[in-house]
C-alpha cells in the first residue's frame, strides 16, 4: 500500500477518535454542572439568574475543548501536514 494512502487512511481515522474521544469529557463536564445548577437554583431560587448567568459562561470554557477537538480534526482531514510532506517526496 503506498504511504499516501495510509496516512489518509490514518488521517481520516485519528480525527474520527479525537472527535469521539475529545467530545465524552465535555459533554459529562457539561452535565455536572447543570445537574449542580439545578440542584442550586432548587436551593436558592432567589439566586436563579446569577447562578444561570455563571452556567453559561462555565457551559461556554467547558465546551471549548470540543471544540478545539473539531478543529485539530479538520486540520487532519483538510490541512494535513503529513499529506504535503508525502506529497512533496513523491515529486508532485
Amino acid at each position: 500500500m503506498e504511504s499516501i494512502t495510509v496516512i489518509g487512511k490514518f488521517s481520516i481515522l485519528v480525527a474520527g477518535l479525537t472527535m469521539a474521544i475529545g467530545s465524552i469529557g465535555p459533554a459529562i463536564g457539561q452535565g455536572i454542572a447543570l445537574a449542580r445548577a439545578l440542584s442550586a437554583i432548587a436551593q436558592q431560587p432567589d439566586e436563579s439568574n446569577n447562578i444561570t448567568r455563571t452556567l453559561f459562561v462555565g457551559l461556554a470554557m467547558v465546551e471549548s475543548t470540543a471544540i478545539y477537538c473539531f478543529v485539530i480534526s479538520i486540520i487532519l482531514i483538510f490541512a494535513n501536514p503529513f499529506w504535503k510532506h508525502v506529497v512533496q517526496q513523491a515529486g508532485g
